[in-house]
Formats: C-alpha cells, sequence, structure tokens
C-alpha cells in the first residue's frame, strides 16, 4: 500500500500516526540475527510503516533489498526503501527498483546521498544521476504512478543565509514537481525551526504532506544536528549517566511532538519509551490485520485464510506455499492443486535463530519421557521460548489456557500447537482482538499434539461420546483417521465486522494436516539429531517420533471453554491408573520369587 493513502485514511479517521527507521547492518549475519529480530519486537508498536536506508556510498545496497523483502513478505510491515545515486549507475537502480516491485514495496525515498565513505566530495558514478531530481525522473519515467516517491527535507535550511535558503526551497519545489507524494525531513530537535520551515515552503506552493524525522535520544553524544539550548542544560547535569539521558531525553522530545502535533503541520527502547510519554497506543487494527502475519508481496496481498498447523512457522508456511499461483481469499479451495513443496528443498530446521539454539542447549539432554513431557509444559508455562515446533515464544493467549496445557502434557499429551475458545471477544482485545475496530471475534478450542497409542486409544474413547469434537489422527507413514463426516475446512477462527462479511482467517483442512505431518515430524527428527549420535537422549527422541501420533482436536461448541480439556483429564487418568497397575503387578510378581 501506498504511503500517501495510509497519511490519507489517517487523516480521514483523525489518527496520529508513527513510522520506524531502521539503518542495514555492516553484514548479513548480523542482519539475520539481530535486525529482523529488532523489527519483530518494535512491530508490536504499531507503526503505519518502516523505512530502511540505503548506506552511503551503497555498500550494502543487497542488504536493504533483502530487508525490504523479508519485511514485505515475511513480517507484513508496509516499507519504503530508501535508493540513492551514490554509486549507483543506471543499471544498479533499475535492478533496485525491479527487485522492490517484485516484493511489493510501494514506495521509494529517492536521495542523492552522501559521499562515498573516505571521500569529502560527491560525485557522481559513470551512467548514474547527478541530483535527486534525476532519479525522480527516472522512476516515474519507467514506472509511472506504481511507487510512491519520497525526498528529503531539510528544516536546517532555515539556518542558511536568505539566498542560499531560497535556492534550497527552489530546489526541493522542483523535484516535487517531477513527481514526488511526500516528504521526510532530516532529524531535528528544534521545533521553531521546523516550524518556520514548514511555513516556508508552504509559501512556496508544496502542499504535498510532510513527515518529520524524530530521534529519540539514548546517549549524550556530539551531533550534526542543532540542538536548542534547552535541550543541552537539562541533559548536560546527566551526560555521564545513560539511563537519565534516555529519560530527560524522552520527556524533552516527547514535548517537541506535541508541539508539532498542536501546531498542525500533519505529522528500540527510547522509541518505545517515546511513544509511552505520548500516549501514542497502536491500533489493533494496525498491528493485527487478521489474526496470523500477513505478506505483502503482490500475489500474496489478497491472502486471507490459512491453515492452522504453521501457527507457529509463518516462514515455513511461506516457503512451501511461494509456488502457488493463487491464494485463499474468501474461502479455502483445493489445497492439493497446486501442492504444498515438498520438505526437500524448502529447509526444514529447527534453529531459526542464534537465541533458540542456545535455549535447546540450556534443556539439556531428556532420558526420560517424563522429562520430555516437562519441557513441554515448561513451554506453555512460558519457562521456555523456543521449542522445535516453534519459531517463537507463547503467544499471549496461550497464557489464558497455561495451566490446562501444562496438566495434559505432564498427563503425556505434548502439545505442539494450541488456541482457547473465544465467544466474541472485542476485536480491539489485548489477547485475542485482531482486525478493524468495532468488531467482535470467535475461535473453536483447539489442541495439537503427539501421543503414544496406548493413551491415543484411551483419549479417542472419550471423544468419540462428545457429538462436538472432531480429530484427525495421523502417523508418520501418513495413516490418517477422522471423525469428521465433511471434505470441506472447519473454520476455527472467525470475525464480524460493520460492513464487511464474516472474515474466516484460520481453518483445519485433511490435505494441508497431512503435508504438515511430514514437517512436524520432521522436526522431531531434527531435534534429535541435535544430541550425539546414539546416545539414550537421541534414541528416546527418534523412538517417540516413529511410535507417536500426531493428533489435531477441536471442539466446535465455543461457549464452553473447558470443554475440550476434560477427555484428557478423563484419560490421563485412566492411563496413569492402568501404568499403576501394571507397575504393582510386576512388584507383586517379583515379591513373589
Amino acid at each position: 500500500m501506498k504511503i500517501s493513502q495510509k497519511i490519507q485514511q489517517s487523516s480521514k479517521d483523525d489518527k496520529v500516526w508513527w513510522s520506524f527507521e531502521y539503518f542495514p547492518p555492516r553484514t548479513a549475519q548480523v542482519w539475520t540475527a539481530k535486525s529482523l529480530d529488532r523489527i519483530e519486537r518494535m512491530r508490536a508498536l504499531g507503526p503505519e510503516f518502516i523505512d530502511i536506508t540505503w548506506n552511503a556510498g551503497g555498500r550494502t545496497s543487497d542488504l536493504t533489498s533483502e530487508m525490504v523483502k523479508t519485511c514485505q513478505g515475511l513480517i507484513g510491515l508496509e516499507t519504503c526503501m530508501h535508493l540513492t545515486c551514490t554509486n549507483m549507475p543506471k543499471e544498479k537502480v533499475d535492478i533496485a527498483l525491479r527487485d522492490a516491485k517484485q516484493h511489493g514495496c510501494r514506495n521509494v525515498l529517492a536521495l542523492r546521498g552522501d559521499p562515498p565513505q573516505g571521500k569529502d566530495e560527491w560525485e557522481a558514478v559513470e551512467g548514474g544521476f547527478v541530483h535527486g531530481i534525476h532519479l525522480v525522473q527516472h522512476i516515474r519515467r519507467e514506472y509511472g504512478d506504481y511507487f510512491d516517491i519520497a525526498v528529503a527535507g531539510f528544516p536546517q535550511h532555515m539556518m542558511l543565509p536568505p539566498e542560499e535558503r531560497d535556492n534550497e526551497i527552489r530546489w526541493l519545489k522542483e523535484k516535487i514537481d517531477a513527481g514526488v507524494n511526500f516528504i521526510f525531513t532530516q532529524m531535528f530537535y528544534d521545533v521553531e525551526v521546523f516550524i518556520d520551515w514548514v511555513k516556508a515552503i508552504r509559501a512556496a506552493g508544496i502542499t504535498i504532506p510532510i513527515v518529520p524525522g524524530i530521534a529519540p535520544i539514548q546517549t549524550w553524544n556530539g551531533s550534526s544536528i542543532t540542538i536548542p539550548q534547552s535541550f543541552l542544560d537539562a541533559l548536560e547535569p546527566v551526560k555521564n549517566n545513560d539511563e537519565k539521558v534516555r529519560e530527560i531525553g524522552t520527556k524533552l522530545v516527547a514535548d517537541m511532538c506535541r508541539r508539532i502535533l498542536s501546531a498542525d503541520m500533519g505529522f528500540g527502547k527510547g522509541t518505545k519509551m517515546l511513544l509511552e510519554e505520548l500516549n501514542l497506543v497502536p491500533r489493533i487494527e494496525t498491528i493485527k490485520p487478521l489474526p496470523w502475519r500477513q505478506s505483502l508481496t503482490p500475489n500474496r496481498r489478497q491472502e486471507t485464510i490459512r491453515p492452522i498447523f504453521w501457527a507457529n512457522r509463518t516462514k515455513s508456511y511461506i516457503s512451501r506455499t511461494e509456488n502457488w499461483d493463487e491464494y485463499p481469499n474468501g474461502r479455502f479451495g483445493d489445497s492439493r492443486s497446486p501442492a504444498y513443496g515438498e520438505l526437500d528443498g524448502y529447509g526444514v530446521w529447527i534453529k531459526q535463530s542464534a537465541s533458540q539454539s542456545e535455549i535447546f542447549s540450556a534443556m539439556g539432554p531428556p532420558t526420560t519421557f517424563a522429562e520430555i513431557a516437562s519441557l513441554f509444559a515448561r513451554f506453555c508455562a512460558a519457562e521456555l521460548s523456543a521449542l522445535p515446533w516453534s519459531d517463537q515464544a507463547p503467544s499471549i493467549e496461550t497464557s489464558v489456557i497455561a495451566k490446562q496445557l501444562s496438566q495434559i502434557n505432564e498427563l503425556g499429551f505434548l502439545t505442539i500447537n494450541s488456541q482457547p475458545a473465544v465467544n466474541g471477544a472485542r476485536s480491539d482485545d489485548k489477547v485475542f482482538g485482531w482486525g478493524p475496530s468495532n468488531g467482535y471475534v470467535y475461535q473453536k478450542a483447539y489442541l495439537e499434539f503427539f501421543v503414544n497409542p496406548a493413551l491415543l486409544s484411551l483419549l479417542l474413547t472419550h471423544i468419540e461420546r462428545d457429538s462436538n469434537i472432531t480429530y484427525y489422527v495421523i502417523n508418520k507413514r501418513g495413516d490418517l483417521r477422522t471423525n469428521t463426516h465433511s471434505d470441506g475446512p472447519n473454520a476455527v477462527t472467525w470475525g464480524v465486522f460493520p460492513g464487511k462479511e464474516i472474515i474466516q482467517p484460520t481453518i483445519v483442512e485433511a490435505v494441508s494436516f497431512m503435508a504438515w505431518k511430514d514437517e512436524a515430524f520432521e522436526l522431531g527428527t531434527q531435534w534429535a539429531k541435535l544430541y550425539e549420535h546414539d546416545s539414550p537422549s537421541q534414541k528416546l527422541i527418534s523412538d517417540l517420533m516413529e511410535t507417536s501420533f500426531l493428533v489435531n482436536v477441536v471442539h466446535n461448541d465455543f461457549h464452553d471453554s473447558d470443554a475440550i480439556f476434560r477427555p484428557f483429564y478423563k484419560a490421563g487418568a485412566e492411563y496413569l491408573a492402568l501404568k499403576s497397575k501394571t507397575t504393582a503387578g510386576n512388584g507383586h510378581a517379583v515379591n513373589g520369587h
């Protein structure tokens, strides 16, 4: 979506909005391990979009393109890509624009750029562009109105001599007239200078939106940005205490933002503190338009339905379905055509981040089934932040049923996915909410787990007595058993919103479950391989994967939040009683000899 459209909608809704800017790291390894994690965390702060810089000299251009691809496709954040003329012949510019379009990016910040590292003067490369306006003209000529184009604005130009200031404003106006949609300003701290600059460019006939650049104050450091004396006076006494600098700086910058907002100009840690100070609460609709993370690539923008099985492995689902010609919208069609990608070539791995590897090591090698069950229970209780079947820590809604999940794991049902029943929570609910304002969301209780054959047999006896429960059971070989009489999908999440049809974004469906089965068992096998070859831990987990069944259970009465767990408690108690009886019988026989 174009940023100008977001700005227009926010103005219509009388809503204050914000965005974040990120800088590519020096290496791809750092990007994978740290930057992605930071962007993921800060997504929860509710930015309308993000922008990603293009390093001076173009040294990290590949990383910028990769970040745009990941943020659009995997994280689901609307992204604006910076693009400079520095060290960029026309061919490289065209590659960058082509890739951006392919990844669904609709926004570009066109810049001349700074001199390359090690040089004091800027110079054009052969076959490149000399000024930012030339880049703007090229984008418009080659791509028409596909991209929103932004350019940089410099409030500090108001500090220049009048003739130089007027020239800068005139040159800015020429760029705007070449086809620019909005302006990003340079970071600033002097509000009065900014307001004077806005008035000056408005007087020059520049009417497009202006996005002020605001930098939270993190430490006491020198800056090329003009800093008001009032800021210096407040920060200088605590300049050696970063925590105090951040605390006082947050209030100073928040006051600055309030001044900008009151002037009606159309407006990591420090950022979060600043938003809290301003009491800017992200809207659920911005963070979670659907209960799962949307992909903003061109061919997936209209996707509205996904199977629940990959709820904790979004990246894998996107990879295994990336070659589909169409994605479900409004209803889930026949998932056999096109088929899910095979595991070979899609790289099903446990290790999605460096932190997960550390977590698996910290678990210690399990040597008994009870120790494995304890690991699953600890994950449900948020005492562990990763399992082989989850790319992420337990969701906030897991906390609602954490006690029940821990209990059934201790009974031998090793849960890898779940959701509680929800009967009409408001769409802005902090735990369950998603989608547009003034709506209501619903969920059927869902459980997915590994279980041994004997315990499964007891469980199914109880499940079959409850007509509200449907289930699928499958083993590693692919033998499927179910009590459902429908070939169609079962919607397990849906929402009702003003002026819209009912949205059913999450479903349970047989063919998708069979495709997920291969991945689920393979992840268990990968977990076993983390331990020494032929060690007790490796044998224990490998045997577990060979003999267990993978089961999903849906309780279709969403009014009764505890109903799904009752058959598990009963079956678990019976299984423990049988084990105790067997143990006691063996003990009696031994004592009799």
